[in-house]
């Protein structure tokens, strides 16, 4: 199978898990929150979700932040960033952020060589700092409204506009065009194991924190997609008040 026609199945898969999520969402009772409808729907799939990382993703991560090297896990860490770098550098530039753009190009280039594939940061170390830019973010900038929050089977939390920008993502990933089979899903499991050992830390913050950890993660993510969106200075939100 080619490059295109697996990023044709990856995105066909991916709406179709948003066709399902939210037609059984409508179906299923909905909340007095505008932002969301389908809160009945979300909380069951936030439920599944929440199995799924106790069972199988958590322990997974929680052994390779045990028994790994820092350096190890920071080259990981940074390899895949290093990627991440070209997508943020065009979103900025989408965004109207030419000099941020041209940053993340320089970051890219100089990691990617000087910096060993990547592994190494040595872009942060001479003062190109390290941006966060999605398509997500990029449609946010250009006016596009969030649409509902919903919850995706193992994906997590978005909205629907967040999840098309997901989709743009997926389908530019470079890991995920990689040909041979093994290399491209030992990849893209290693890279979720690294994402979510990184998140370690955070789970005993919102366990602590979280009378209701479906709302907790809710909140706190429309909360930072709406900072992210206006990069820290987001205006007062009218709705919310």
């Amino acid at each position: 199978m080619n490059s295109t026609m697996r990023n044709d199945v990856s995105i066909g898969r991916t709406l179709a898990i948003v066709a399902v999520s939210l037609a059984l969402g409508a179906c299923s009772s909905t909340s007095g929150n505008k932002k969301d409808p389908i809160e009945g729907f979300n909380r069951a799939m936030f439920a599944v979700n929440e199995t799924i990382d106790s069972y199988a993703v958590r322990p997974v991560a929680k052994a390779y932040d045990d028994y790994l090297p820092v350096v190890v896990k920071a080259g990981v860490s940074n390899f895949f960033g290093n990627i991440d770098d070209v997508f943020t550098g065009v979103n900025n530039f989408l965004q109207g952020k030419p000099g941020d753009g041209a940053s993340d190009l320089g970051r890219f280039v100089i990691n990617s060589t000087i910096g060993i594939l990547g592994m190494v940061d040595v872009a942060s170390d001479i003062g190109l700092a390290k941006h966060d830019e999605d398509f997500g973010q990029t449609f946010g900038r250009w006016g596009v409204g969030n649409g509902p929050y919903v919850v995706l089977p193992v994906f997590g939390p978005k909205t629907a506009r967040d999840t098309v920008g997901f989709m743009v993502d997926r389908y530019v990933d470079p890991v995920g065009n990689i040909e041979d089979v093994s290399v491209r899903n030992s990849l893209s499991a290693l890279r979720i194991v690294s994402i979510r050992a990184e998140l370690l830390p955070a789970d005993k913050v919102v366990d602590e924190a979280a009378l209701d950890k479906y709302s907790y993660v809710r909140d706190g993510y429309l909360q930072r997609r709406r900072s992210q969106i206006f990069d820290g200075d987001a205006p007062r939100d009218t709705e919310e008040e």
